[in-house]
């Protein structure tokens, strides 16, 4: 099979792998669509993803969905050709929490995650003709759902986690900052949690357009305009540090802004006076626990991502469409990939 691997900080490669076969309790997957994230671009670029560092080469991609094409021994309640994604996340060990983190299993302290070199060895990612996966990670499409969105549920999830830390959006306004794939996908979520208003704001035209298109009830171009003021919601999905200072600032006091922008995890700079002065909180958002299954009733209740999947590859070209993916001055949010000539 083919797979799109990562060997190293800018070695991407669409290898000839081994077909894979299902074992015991696994489902073999023909993989149909993927979606680039943010992580597969920093393993490709630097060779690293926040404190995972690749040390051997790795297949990419979590956001994936495909159609099941064989059972392992024991597998129940599964069928040949039923369309799926996935909980890409596995606990490592006996899933016990403390009663003060149940349920939040993405707080798990060992977790193999498609596409990720947090283990040695790693855990390979979905970018392949081919994937077995364990029946427990299995999630089985509505009706109405295919693949091509369904790829889609993963970064749906985590804007429904990130837009779920705040108990109760009902009526209240919303402010996204940073309006890439993942603020988009809050744009829509905050909607969907029944927000009065939605703002977006980002210095992408293109990127705005797109949180337009999912929901947003206005936009703020950054290169000519400031943050709205005393908005008691805030979400940054930029990650941007030098932005934390007017997002801050652009918080009502006693608000609330969460976090779901991956931050640097080195040493940053950057103004935090008005999280005491305007006694802010600050939530952080860290993936999702099972929220993949709301994402996927949210694509079937007619949640449209459509405008969020702006640009499409075949899996022979991965890199193309990797570095389209990583140049915004291409207009793209959701880069999708085909991952087999059927999809």
């Amino acid at each position: 099979m083919r797979a799109v691997v990562v060997h190293g900080a800018d070695d991407l490669r669409v290898d000839e792998l081994p077909d894979p076969t299902a074992g015991p309790g696994e489902v073999l997957v023909a993989m149909e669509w993927g979606g680039i994230c943010g992580s597969d671009l920093a393993y490709w670029r630097h060779g690293r993803s926040g404190t995972a560092v690749l040390r051997q080469p790795m297949v990419l991609g979590h956001e994936v969905a495909g159609r099941i094409t064989a059972l392992g021994a024991g597998v129940t309640g599964l069928e040949i050709g039923t369309a799926v994604t996935f909980q890409p996340a596995q606990l490592v060990g006996d899933g016990r929490m403390p009663e003060r983190l149940a349920g939040r299993t993405n707080l798990y302290p060992r977790v193999r995650y498609f596409g990720s070199a947090a283990f040695d060895p790693h855990t390979d990612g979905g970018f392949s003709e081919l994937r077995a996966v364990p029946a427990g990670q299995v999630r089985v499409l509505p009706d109405g759902v295919d693949t091509r969105r369904a790829a889609l549920a993963e970064p749906l999830a985590v804007a429904i986690h990130a837009v779920g830390r705040v108990p109760d959006l009902q009526g209240r306004a919303v402010l996204v900052n940073g309006a890439g794939p993942i603020g988009s996908l809050v744009v829509a979520a905050a909607r969907r949690a029944g927000a009065s208003e939605v703002i977006a704001a980002d210095v992408s035209p293109a990127a705005l357009a797109v949180a337009r298109a999912m929901g947003a009830d206005r936009t703020v171009d950054l290169r000519t305009e400031a943050l709205p003021e005393d908005v008691t919601v805030v979400v940054e999905a930029s990650g941007v540090p030098a932005a934390l200072g007017a997002v801050l600032h652009a918080t009502a006091k006693g608000g609330t802004v969460v976090q779901v922008g991956n931050l640097p995890g080195t040493e940053i700079t950057a103004v935090l006076g008005d999280l005491i002065t305007r006694e802010l909180t600050w939530i952080g958002s860290y993936r999702f626990a099972e929220e993949v299954d709301e994402a996927l009733t949210a694509l079937a209740d007619g949640l449209d991502v459509d405008p969020l999947m702006t640009h499409v590859f075949d899996l022979a070209d991965a890199e193309t469409a990797m570095r389209t993916a990583a140049d915004r001055s291409t207009g793209s949010s959701k880069v999708m990939l085909r991952l087999s000539g059927t999809a």
